[in-house]
């Protein structure tokens, strides 16, 4: 699948019960945008948004978690919502997918346990379950992006589509919440180890990103930063 023009998915970052953007994904180094995440992913919506991308920032790093406020957002808002942050499990996939949750993005689960991908496209299709690869150049980053997995995109993603995946996010993390922009060669380098739906994330700033993305056939990119502080208009048209 290739397109002309790129999908800006909005992102929702929630931390605390409040909507908020990390900078290189630590999460002492936030910025709070709203106070109510269903107030963002609102703002989204009635700017066009058809597709919201929730992450549950404390559960990713263990800090705790908010499915209630995501529950509600899932439930509320009127368009689907796909979630990713602290799925370790096929309980907790399924626990999400039932309170309305579309589409459940698995992070460190798909890198640690391979199996549970496969298993969750058998019971569930394979437009209810994303992977998302969150690197540092091509190694893939585990558990909220803290730790190195001494794995490489490359190492992974055969088996991935094996298991029938059919969307993959990749985020670099080290661009993420910078407005520094995509690494156009790590873009490509991505682009060639995976040749189903791409979403791409992490670092992009303006509409030069979003022409990228089409240059190089990439379907789409979760943003944050950049909608929430106007640096690329929303939506975001070639």
């Amino acid at each position: 699948m290739t397109t002309n023009q790129p999908l800006i998915i909005p992102c929702v970052d929630i931390q605390s019960g409040r909507a908020v953007r990390l900078y290189e994904g630590d999460p002492d180094k936030e910025t709070v945008y709203f106070d109510s995440p269903l107030e963002a992913a609102r703002h989204w919506v009635n700017l066009g948004a058809g597709l919201v991308h929730l992450v549950d920032l404390d559960a990713a790093t263990g800090r705790g978690e908010n499915r209630s406020v995501i529950g509600l957002i899932a439930q509320e808002l009127g368009v689907p919502v796909e979630v990713g942050g602290g799925i370790r499990s096929r309980a907790a996939a399924e626990d999400l997918l039932k309170m309305g949750v579309q589409r459940v993005v698995l992070g460190t689960a798909a890198v640690k346990s391979p199996e549970l991908v496969a298993e969750l496209i058998a019971a569930h299709g394979a437009e209810r379950v994303v992977v998302s690869l969150d690197a540092r150049g091509l190694e893939v980053a585990t558990h909220g992006w803290a730790q190195g997995s001494g794995l490489n995109v490359a190492d992974l993603t055969p088996a991935l589509a094996d298991a029938g995946l059919e969307t993959l996010i990749f985020t670099d993390v080290t661009r993420d919440g910078t407005l520094k922009g995509l690494d156009r060669d790590l873009m490509r380098d991505v682009r060639q180890l995976w040749i189903n739906t791409l979403i791409v994330g992490g670092g992009v700033a303006n509409l030069d990103d979003v022409r990228l993305l089409a240059e190089e056939r990439i379907e789409g990119a979760i943003v944050g930063r950049a909608i929430y502080e106007g640096t690329l208009p929303y939506p975001a048209q070639l």
